[in-house]
């Protein structure tokens, strides 16, 4: 069983190419819901965009004609928590991707009502959307930016210790917050998808080792590009032999299939695929002692041993140790066609005798081309491919 760790990719940035019929020679495309997925992951899931709102540094909040007429202070206001967050995305064809994050901040600080002092709590709902594009590629790298960042508050409950709220102080607190929120929120967010992106492109350059024999850097080839349907990455694959020297490849335009119903289409060009075999399949040469009766047809080869093998040759006739040696030639090819793939070995069979004093005797000497089946399928992140003889 071979095993390819073709890649530990998750996916990010969006834009910006009106095609996205013809990719080159390592190619993906992926579904909104595959990028949401990650997206969600790396920004809610982990705490990311808690951790960085958890700084937040909020303007106290003054007002006249509060309780009994009397000014109104809120001060030391802070982020407590960041209640039901949710992320979404949909793609802009030919701008990049548009990030929705909604969710329920909630805040706690000390209202001065006149003489009277006392927790308040803020339960405010908010919903931020930004058009985010990546642009500048330069050496397997992009850089992200957001544009039209927009931030709307929604309802907003107050809560003080003592149950005495008036609406003038919910005023306050509601156009203040209009006013300051989406100043600090925004930035914010333009953070966290930046520090993403950062974490992102790392699993888009990454050095894979394959074994002892070498290793396949990918990095990120181009600006990546997005349909109403995907986001698409080209990608570089570079094979590398121990010691440097590089498997060429070809790395020609190749069309992908429709997404349909699937997360993510990865595509391979079969070139790719050989330079990376040449790595996996290195097979040492293989010997098999046996003798004429360990094989079925056994008296057939003892005539074919008995023509082979010289007359004068008294050390080597009868049942003397025949032994039987593999070697590989050449690199491996896969063939790819409609549901089949086909692993091609070159492979040089000796038969020979060791005789007595010592010298070998090559019995025949055969090039043969063997044919194996490829079952191909995923596993643990890794195209696995299973070969038999066919």
């Amino acid at each position: 069983m071979t095993m390819l760790k073709l890649f530990g990719i998750v996916f990010f940035c969006g834009l910006l190419s009106p095609s996205q019929e013809v990719l080159s020679g390592l190619s993906c495309a992926v579904s909104p819901g595959a990028m949401q997925n990650v997206l969600s992951d790396a920004i809610l899931q982990n705490g990311l965009l808690q951790q960085h709102l958890q700084g937040l540094v909020l303007p106290n909040i003054m007002g006249e004609g509060g309780l009994l007429n009397s000014p109104t202070s809120i001060t030391g206001l802070h982020l407590v928590q960041v209640r039901l967050p949710r992320l979404s995305v949909v793609l802009l064809p030919g701008i990049g991707v548009q990030l929705t994050i909604t969710a329920k901040l909630e805040l706690s600080g000390n209202c001065l009502v006149g003489l009277l002092s006392e927790l308040i709590d803020i339960l405010v709902d908010v919903n931020i959307t930004a058009n985010i594009k990546c642009t500048n590629f330069e050496s397997g790298t992009v850089q992200v930016v957001i544009e039209d960042c927009l931030c709307i508050l929604g309802a907003v409950k107050i809560k003080l210790l003592s149950g005495l709220l008036s609406l003038s102080v919910n005023e306050i607190v509601l156009n203040q917050l209009t006013a300051t929120l989406p100043g600090l929120l925004c930035p914010v967010v333009d953070i966290v998808v930046n520090l993403v992106n950062i974490q992102l492109l790392g699993t888009l350059n990454a050095v894979i080792p394959v074994g002892t024999a070498g290793t396949i850097h990918y990095r990120l080839a181009s600006l990546p590009f997005t349909s109403g349907l995907f986001l698409g990455l080209d990608l570089d694959g570079a094979v590398k032999q121990v010691g440097g020297s590089i498997i060429p490849h070809d790395s020609s335009p190749s069309a992908l299939p429709p997404l349909l119903d699937k997360l993510l289409v990865l595509g391979l060009r079969q070139s790719f695929l050989n330079a990376a075999l040449s790595l996996l399949i290195q097979i040492p040469p293989q010997t098999f002692p046996c003798t004429p009766e360990a094989f079925s047809g056994a008296s057939h080869l003892q005539e074919a041993i008995t023509i082979l093998v010289p007359a004068g040759c008294s050390t080597c006739r009868g049942t003397s140790p025949l032994s039987i040696k593999l070697t590989l030639s050449g690199n491996p090819l896969i063939l790819l066609e409609e549901n089949k793939a086909t692993v091609e070995l070159s492979v040089m069979i000796q038969v020979f005798i060791k005789r007595l004093d010592g010298p070998i005797l090559n019995l025949l000497l055969l090039k043969a081309d063997l044919g194996l089946n490829a079952h191909v399928s995923m596993a643990g992140g890794r195209l696995v491919l299973g070969l038999s003889l066919g």
